[in-house]
């Protein structure tokens, strides 16, 4: 796990636990880490979950484009993730954007002054990471907020905690 960011040292906690961001690419992964984050919070109103869809290819054929725009493809998202988490979603804020991963998530962090990113890393390397790059790592470096990476292995809320703890932080 890796925990990057300038801490706020409020009350002697180093980071609010008012607005977490949980990115997720509906990979088991970031529905792990969206399930810890809840974990985190004190309500599911706290938590911001996004989203972030990939722009269209302006080389799509028309047909295509006539039935799969930005809307109906935002629209389609949002009901994926409510038909997915039901109730357990009532209250969360849960956000489709389309562009740049990295630079939607820090965009949105800043709008909705987020207090803690929490993304998965879903652990590839090599040839994998050059072509695909990382995101929590790009995440990292492009905000000023804090950011729990959870690595692949670690998402267990015990080994969060434990590890959180060690680290110094309060949950």
């Amino acid at each position: 796990m890796i925990v990057y960011g300038k801490p706020r040292t409020e009350n002697n906690i180093l980071f609010n636990l008012k607005r977490v961001l949980v990115p997720i690419d509906f990979s088991e992964e970031s529905f792990q880490a969206q399930k810890l984050a809840l974990e985190f919070v004190s309500n599911p109103g706290n938590l911001h979950i996004l989203h972030v869809l990939p722009r269209l290819d302006p080389g799509v054929h028309g047909s295509v484009k006539e039935t799969m725009n930005d809307s109906t493809r935002k629209d389609y998202v949002s009901k994926q993730f409510h038909k997915r988490f039901g109730s357990e979603s009532l209250g969360i804020h849960f956000t489709v954007t389309i562009g740049n991963p990295t630079k939607e998530i820090v965009k949105y962090t800043k709008i909705h002054s987020i207090d803690l990113i929490v993304i998965p890393s879903h652990g590839r390397n090599g040839l994998g990471r050059f072509f695909l790059g990382s995101v929590a790592e790009k995440v990292m470096l492009s905000t000023t907020c804090p950011v729990l990476v959870l690595p692949r292995d670690s998402l267990k809320l015990e080994s969060i905690q434990d590890q959180l703890l060690l680290t110094g932080f309060q949950v």
